[in-house]
């Protein structure tokens, strides 16, 4: 026999979490159902070796929400935040570059190596910010449907219109960062390419393609939106990544959410149009008039609901959506951190400041070699010589190793999904070996301090969190797939051509990243659809 309740969640990753909890602080009663048997997604902390647990996917927090954080007092159920150093990126000769919240910290790390680029940095730092809070309030519009004619359409574009106004004269600073590649963009501020460098590196983050790839500098701006309790920065949460969903999950459950795990959805109900429920693989049937996906937009539509079920432009529109990726991630149980050429010249000039050692570094000397990382996988293959974000998370935790052990989490890229004349079950060993020894070329003899590790290439992410091609994002984040676009034309609030059928996961707007904004946005919409009043409204209180 079914059960009926208010609301279905497809995915106890965190959006899904986000989504059930502001559903039941508004009086409905979801069900949240997860496939695996641990919940959160891609946020999670899991055990890789005995005594030592990593954040397995997501692994550090910059953009989850203020706003989220307090509506759902997630504090108070166990969220700690604690600091990042600086960002440390070594250089072959032995040196360094400092990359701080700090303006003036970092304009005197530039100093040491170009005095142009060292003055113009606050200048430049103002103007990314001044885009970025464009950016920042528009990650909580509902994206409209520029094609419609209706009175429904025309209020909510005049609504958006009195909302955004004052941004308009700042369009031709948006139209650049969202068509310019990183390095030109860059280029028409910076002289130094090893400067360059230490920015252009967050564009080729969880993306296929290069710091010289058209569109490529939006990615710099997603990467540095964060607001990190009301300020910038990154920081490790105690008790992994896995700590964020489980506080969301607490706080949902104390107002009435209900989560099930191990119970993969086998398809979506549909009657007429419209839905009426899920049944699990298990043959479990749940049925509701609400029914909200957190899976990926592919999954959801292909998979879950079926092309047979929806109209023909809508399969070919879903089919087209990018999700190709190359990232890869590492998570290792070791006897000590890195050991960096450059850190005792860092130690010794004070760049780390209270630091002892670094805990957020970013392995990529120069323009060149990201862009040549992104060349050798262009063609088909792995990078010879990857970009490594080394994250020492046990520097400030001493929750994830035995006393005096480290975790060290390494992410970079490239490594595509599919290699052209290989297999990576022949491949996959061969490229574990590249990453070590960029962190040894770095770091001499870090491999030899191993004690364990997990490698996860893009197959074995989709396979593991079902995200079609291991795509972080749950698609790239290019301007043909952004606000309106995202997932596809025409669906992009938050709604799809079913009735009572929602998606509230990265597939939208404002895409990957553990932000909770796809999960709040798609609940503010589902609210208003079923007649629920709610103070969920665009606008936010932005930093300074």
């Amino acid at each position: 026999m079914s059960k009926r309740y208010d609301a279905i969640i497809i995915g106890a990753g965190h959006n899904g979490l986000v989504c059930a909890a502001y559903l039941a602080r508004h009086g409905l009663k979801p069900l949240v159902l997860e496939r695996r048997d641990v919940i959160g997604g891609a946020a999670v902390t899991e055990e890789i070796h005995p005594g030592f647990r990593a954040s397995i996917f997501s692994y550090l927090m910059s953009i989850l929400h203020p706003r989220i954080q307090a509506d759902l007092e997630l504090k108070k159920h166990g969220l700690t935040v604690m600091p990042s150093s600086d960002m440390l990126s070594p250089l072959d000769d032995g040196d360094y570059i400092v990359f701080s919240d700090d303006v003036k910290k970092t304009q005197q790390s530039f100093a040491r190596f170009n005095a142009h680029d060292a003055a113009i940095y606050p200048e430049f730092d103002r103007y990314l910010n001044d885009v970025a809070n464009v950016f920042r309030k528009l990650l909580w519009e509902t994206p409209f449907d520029p094609t419609k004619r209706d009175f429904k359409t025309v209020k909510e574009l005049a609504g958006f219109a009195m909302r955004n106004r004052k941004y308009g004269g700042k369009f031709f600073r948006l139209y650049d960062i969202m068509t310019m590649s990183a390095y030109d963009y860059l280029s028409e501020w910076f002289e130094d390419d090893r400067i360059k460098a230490v920015l252009a590196y967050y564009a080729s983050i969880g993306t296929f393609g290069g710091p010289k790839s058209p569109g490529s500098a939006y990615v710099i701006l997603h990467h540095v939106m964060g607001e990190l309790a009301g300020a910038g920065g990154w920081g490790f949460v105690k008790g992994g990544m896995g700590s964020i969903t489980q506080a969301l999950a607490a706080s949902g459950r104390e107002y009435g959410a209900e989560i099930k795990t191990g119970a993969p959805i086998a398809k979506v109900k549909t009657v007429n149009g419209r839905v009426t429920g899920v049944v699990t693989k298990s043959g479990d049937e749940y049925d509701s008039d609400l029914i909200i996906s957190n899976a990926n937009a592919k999954v959801l539509y292909l998979d879950l609901v079926g092309r047979q079920n929806l109209p023909a432009e809508v399969v070919r529109e879903v089919e087209e959506y990018r999700t190709f990726s190359t990232a890869f991630k590492m998570n290792i149980a070791c006897e000590r951190p890195p050991q960096y050429r450059c850190l005792p010249k860092a130690l010794a000039d004070g760049a780390l400041g209270n630091w002892s050692y670094p805990t957020y570094v970013h392995l990529a000397p120069d323009i060149d070699y990201l862009e040549k990382a992104y060349d050798e996988a262009k063609y088909g293959w792995y990078s010879e010589n990857p970009f490594v974000s080394p994250i020492v998370p046990t520097i400030v935790d001493d929750t994830l190793a035995p006393p005096g052990k480290h975790v060290v989490n390494l992410f970079g890229g490239h490594a595509p999904y599919t290699l052209k004349g290989g297999d990576w079950k022949v491949e996959k060993e061969n490229f574990r070996k590249k990453v070590l020894g960029v962190v040894d070329r770095f770091a001499p003899g870090f491999s030899n301090d191993i004690i364990g590790d997990q490698f996860l290439i893009a197959p074995d992410i989709e396979e593991i969190i079902n995200i079609p091609n291991g795509q972080i994002f749950h698609g790239e984040l290019s301007l043909d797939q952004l606000f309106f676009q995202r997932p596809i034309a025409h669906y992009a609030d938050y709604r799809t051509p079913l009735k009572g059928l929602y998606i509230c996961g990265a597939s939208t707007h404002p895409g990957g990243g553990v932000s909770g904004i796809p999960g709040y946005n798609a609940a503010r919409e589902i609210l208003k659809d079923v007649g629920k009043k709610s103070n969920m409204g665009y606008a936010v209180k932005q930093r300074a």
